[in-house]
């Protein structure tokens, strides 16, 4: 059972795995869509991230709200997801958007879901002849798996509550947008620069050398550097919509450092009232 990473040897290796395409673009939101079709891993599904890993954008909510995780499951259920069968989610982009999925999909309960480490791109480079552009077709009959989703009040932070805790210093929070973004420098998707009071930055490629995730000993040793007097459980990760702050959750759960929240609206939310303050430097 993988819980955090899977190389594609083992993925090539692994006996009826579940996997998951979730290529993505801001900039162009129909590029992963249209990449899965031009060619994926072969026994591929394809999520998309507004639409199946996000749910509407409201006014008080930031980029990419969380999905409604029974509807998630049941979609995932007619995808073949059964309770012990291995989940392996993959993007072309570091693992951005492939660790939403698997952050979502272990907030449903089911522990054997893993990220392809490098993505398609290293599946790619090892396996160039095993791809393909077939849809698989759903489940004839969905196995009826009994899903215990975990409840989001022990994971997740809304923004009333951040305002509370960085008040209190009881809570570390990690941003892990880009430093220029993080410092207010550049801003080229919302509408106000800088970071929320407090924050420390640790961008999400940081985890990363040469396109795969650093080892877990030296994850471990950059992120508990960092965490300083703070336990894992006093960590709460942002980004600017909740989708690269998975990253982060991902490294530290790699490293063995577990128990850490996210904030889920992130900068995009926390930005929405004139109210909450904002640093720039």
């Amino acid at each position: 059972m993988f819980t955090t990473l899977m190389s594609v040897e083992q993925l090539a290796e692994c006996s009826d795995p579940l996997i998951i395409d979730c290529r993505f673009n801001l900039g162009d939101v129909q590029y992963g869509e249209r990449s899965y079709l031009e060619g994926h891993i072969p026994g591929a599904y394809y999520l998309h991230l507004d639409h199946h890993l996000s749910s509407p954008v409201a006014p008080h909510t930031g980029r990419h709200p969380l999905p409604d995780l029974t509807k998630l499951g049941w979609h995932l259920q007619q995808l073949g997801l059964s309770e012990k069968r291995q989940v392996v989610v993959y993007d072309d982009a570091g693992g951005t958007v492939a660790a939403r999925a698997w952050w979502l999909i272990r907030m449903l309960g089911h522990q054997p879901v893993a990220l392809l480490d490098g993505g398609f791109p290293a599946w790619q480079a090892r396996f160039p002849d095993q791809l393909e552009e077939r849809i698989p077709a759903t489940a004839a009959s969905a196995e009826d798996i009994s899903l215990e989703p975990v409840s989001l009040m022990d994971a997740v932070v809304t923004s009333e509550q951040l305002e509370q805790l960085l008040q209190q210093r009881t809570y570390l929070l990690v941003d892990a947008r880009a430093a220029e973004r993080f410092r207010g420098e550049v801003e080229p998707i919302d509408p106000v620069p800088g970071h929320v009071p407090g924050a420390i930055n640790r961008p999400f490629n940081n985890n990363l050398q040469d396109g795969l995730f650093k080892s877990a000993d030296i994850l471990a040793e950059e992120w508990q550097a960092m965490l300083g007097k703070y336990r894992p459980d006093q960590v709460i990760h942002m980004c600017g919509s909740g989708v690269t702050a998975c990253h982060n959750l991902l490294a530290m759960e790699h490293a063995g450092l577990t128990g850490a929240k996210l904030y889920a609206g992130s900068w995009s939310e926390w930005i929405r009232s004139p109210s909450r303050p904002v640093v720039t430097n």
